[in-house]
């Protein structure tokens, strides 16, 4: 039989200990949430989850080996309800607890908190049989629960119709009761549910789209977007206006575009949602862009970087003074390779200044600000400012004009070390569109010391890929070579992908040095090509090279590289 210890002090310390050993959980977080405690009175595990300070998973496995108890995987949930007249289904839900079965030795249950006497005593006082409880990680769970215990979907959408009327078509509808809808609890559980699933499923954007007869709901998922259920249409009003209050935007203007953040907790996990509003023809059309601190991975290695062009990346970056641009669209990883290279940089004889708008990640021992336009901090004001105080690495999140462009290059020129991003298609076009800007070819050519075109592909999953050499006429078409094509795989999809074939995504680059070759061809105002064309003949791969080495590495496929780029 479990025993529970009942000093919840006792617990705090043990517990705190076995996720601070293992690296789960930092002391002054576990600080923080013991001082909550003796306030609160809630237990230490669901106050360091609620807080985002450590994840669902984590905290299963530190339940578990604190108690000595297995942790149910995702596969071990039965396929119908157990004990289903005898325990509540309501009861389930507020304790978060699944029956896995009924035993001889007694029922096995599914807890999210194992730690919850009440709950356990409730169940045993229901059946009358011993207990044998195991950990489940909340999210499997919930995922259970709806799945054997939920109403039906119209019975949701009926629940939904109710909290928000027949007569709201969010066109004439009062702005106290717009509040009023978004404040009702169907619409919180609705819109919880979409920002939750967006992170459980990996998505880095929620796209919520409201059109005539509809309201659309899409994921982009690893660079793809994968359509979701719909809510009922007539709530395009009600998840507008609760997502607009929870980014502190004005639920009144419905005319002008609208930016904002949210902050969160979810599943354990501290999430920051970038929020954009802007009217269309039938409603204000939604996008969240989904920060989730603890998925990135501010490592080379883990960003796509061989060893190859890692090296030449590294020789540029460590230069000490001059400007290194990352260069890509909206959403090909730029400032994540940026982060990185800061961490790096990032020594205590440095001191790193950062301009960004916005700031997404938080970077400890590095002082971030904020652009905020509306009242002149822009770019350029931000950075005369931050100039004055003494920085040896500025990065500046975009250069946009003229204006900072220049303040860019005269930093450099000043002995700091600049790192920005811009867009542009490729490594060599960069340095056309620095010239179009206004930048003057001599600044250009004794400041910049290279530049990084990139692009982000799908990654193929590990578990269900297949071999699959393309075919002859491919090779020939795509110029590549016959032996390493050999080595091409497709996608195939699996549970671990969720049927896709893809899992996660990888980088492809190219890096542009800028030799004495590339800067007298930049003092002749050559073109793009030319450029191009002696950074290859000195040794540069481009990035569709490095996409089908990546390709024939069996990383991606093919088609992902043709996706993104193309052979110059």
């Amino acid at each position: 039989m479990l025993q529970i210890p009942q000093d919840e002090q006792a617990v705090a310390s043990e517990l705190g200990t076995l996720l601070t050993d293992t690296g789960k959980l930092k002391p002054p977080d576990l600080e923080r949430a013991v001082r909550l405690q003796s306030e609160t009175h809630e237990r230490i595990n669901v106050i360091l989850t609620k807080l985002g300070l450590v994840s669902e998973s984590d905290m299963a496995e530190a339940l578990g080996h604190y108690l000595g108890l297995p942790v149910v995987e995702s596969g071990d949930y039965p396929s119908e309800p157990v004990l289903e007249g005898r325990v509540g289904a309501r009861f389930l839900k507020e304790h978060r607890i699944i029956p896995l079965a009924d035993t001889p030795d007694g029922i096995v249950l599914a807890m999210a908190d194992p730690l919850d006497r009440y709950a356990l005593d409730a169940v045993r006082l229901a059946t009358d049989r011993a207990i044998l409880p195991q950990v489940g990680v909340p999210a499997d769970i919930e995922a259970v629960y709806e799945r054997l215990y939920e109403k039906a979907a119209g019975d949701t959408e009926q629940v939904l119709d109710e909290a928000v009327g027949e007569d709201d078509d969010g066109t004439e509808a009062d702005i106290e009761r717009l509040k009023d809808i978004a404040s009702e609890a169907p619409v919180i559980r609705l819109v919880n549910r979409l920002i939750t699933k967006a992170v459980e499923m990996r998505a880095s954007d929620i796209h919520i789209e409201p059109f005539e007869r509809s309201l659309r709901v899409r994921y982009r998922i690893d660079g793809a977007l994968r359509d979701m259920e719909m809510p009922p249409p007539r709530v395009r009003a009600a998840v507008t206006s609760r997502i607009k209050l929870l980014a502190k935007l004005n639920i009144a203007e419905t005319r002008l575009p609208q930016d904002g953040r949210i902050r969160l907790a979810t599943r354990g996990k501290e999430i920051d949602l970038r929020v954009s509003c802007v009217p269309t023809m039938h409603g204000e059309s939604i996008v969240l862009r989904v920060l989730d601190r603890g998925s990135v991975s501010l490592d080379f290695a883990a960003l796509g970087f061989e060893d190859y062009t890692l090296d030449t990346y590294l020789t540029v970056l460590d230069q000490p003074t001059g400007v290194l641009l990352v260069t890509g669209p909206t959403g090909s990883g730029k400032t994540t390779t940026l982060y990185t290279s800061l961490l790096r940089l990032n020594t205590g004889d440095r001191k790193i200044l950062t301009v960004e708008d916005p700031v997404e990640y938080q970077l400890e021992g590095i002082n971030q600000v904020q652009v905020k336009p509306k009242i002149g901090l822009s770019f350029a004001n931000a950075l005369r400012s931050l100039l004055r105080h003494d920085p040896d690495v500025i990065m500046i999140g975009e250069i946009r004009d003229l204006e900072t462009a220049e303040i860019a290059v005269q930093a450099a020129l000043t002995g700091h070390k600049v790192l920005s991003t811009l867009h542009t298609n490729d490594a060599a076009s960069t340095v056309t569109r620095l010239l179009d800007m206004g930048v003057e070819d001599y600044l250009v050519t004794s400041t910049l010391n290279g530049i990084v075109a990139q692009r982000l592909v799908r990654a193929l999953c590990p578990d269900c890929r297949e071999p699959q050499p393309p075919l002859p006429e491919l090779v020939d078409q795509l110029k590549l070579d016959a032996g390493s094509a050999m080595n091409f795989h497709k996608p195939v999809g699996c549970p671990s992908c969720t049927g896709t074939g893809y899992l996660g995504r990888t980088t492809i680059h190219e890096i542009l040095v800028l030799t004495d070759e590339v800067r007298r061809l930049i003092l002749r105002r050559a073109e793009a090509r030319e450029i191009e064309r002696a950074a290859v003949a000195e040794g540069m791969a481009t990035m569709y090279r490095n996409g089908v080495a990546k390709a024939a590495a069996g990383l991606t496929t093919i088609e992902e590289v043709l996706r993104v780029t193309r052979d110059a």
